[in-house]
């Protein structure tokens, strides 16, 4: 990958490299760095030449603000051979099952017992509501989430620019070989096959992600409570530490924060 010949003239890169492999044997992965922080509107301009360059762009944030070492970027913590493709996995099936092993109890279980994990996800309870309905987009989600990233890189954030061939921000997560939800899931193909269904649904775009982190813009959020319920199954099935360790600690009160939210994130521990 040559970002700064498929970028051209339109968009100047800061100084950055290809991501070594670990090991030290001389191999790159499929993603580009930068060296230092991203700069300033550099997600939204790289993002509207993606139909010509093939380059999704990704604010790279690491493990800790003081972390040297960048992990897992600069460090090279990525597995793009262990990942499957997102288009081979049904969303629909894999948040199911998702929603089922964290609503059953195993003998052997002793974070939750069947009464406290039931009340953490009623009015569901163990019964799986299925998919939300998506909402129609009413605002331009690329430029939405542009926007996102630049109030991100406003806060101070050490977030580097990343660079991966990708068709879509949901993709490029298993290219680049991403394992944040590693305890929850070990291919992110699967993670970013239901990534891919909110971009159709809800209008979600990738803007960041970290060592365990991904960070959302929605275009399409839930506008009432009613409709922000399923969504809120949704989060939990594919990440369940966003209710079991976040604020909420329950269904209805982490729906009730999604109404008109047009930022998603979400932390695996």
């Amino acid at each position: 990958m040559n970002p700064e010949a498929l970028l051209g003239a339109d968009v100047e890169l800061p100084p950055g490299r290809l991501i070594p492999a670990e090991g030290g044997d001389g191999r790159t992965l499929p993603l580009w760095s930068s060296d230092g922080p991203a700069p300033f509107g550099a997600w939204g301009r790289i993002r509207a030449a993606h139909a010509r360059t093939g380059l999704w762009p990704l604010l790279l944030e690491p493990l800790r603000a003081d972390d040297e070492e960048f992990r897992p970027w600069a460090s090279g913590e990525l597995y793009p051979e262990g990942m499957s493709r997102p288009s081979e996995h049904d969303p629909a099936a894999l948040l199911a099952a998702w929603w089922e092993g964290c609503t059953s109890v195993d003998e052997e279980d002793d974070h939750l017992s069947a009464d406290q994990r039931l009340a953490v996800t009623a009015p569901y309870g163990a019964v799986w509501p299925g998919l939300a309905a998506g909402r129609a987009v009413t605002e331009d989600p690329d430029a939405l989430a542009a926007d996102h990233a630049d109030v991100l890189l406003s806060f101070g954030t050490e977030a580097r620019l990343g660079l991966v061939e990708a068709g879509s921000g949901a993709e490029a997560l298993a290219v680049a070989g991403w394992s944040g939800p590693a305890n929850h899931v070990n291919d992110t193909a699967r993670i970013a096959a239901v990534v891919a269904d909110w971009e159709r649904r809800f209008g979600a775009r990738v803007f960041a992600v970290g060592f365990d982190t991904l960070r959302l813009s929605v275009a399409a959020p839930p506008a009432t409570l009613e409709e922000a319920l399923p969504v809120a199954a949704e989060h939990f099935a594919f990440c369940p530490d966003n209710v079991w360790q976040g604020h909420s600690r329950d269904l209805r009160t982490y729906a009730e924060r999604l109404v008109g939210a047009d930022l998603w994130t979400f932390w695996w521990d």
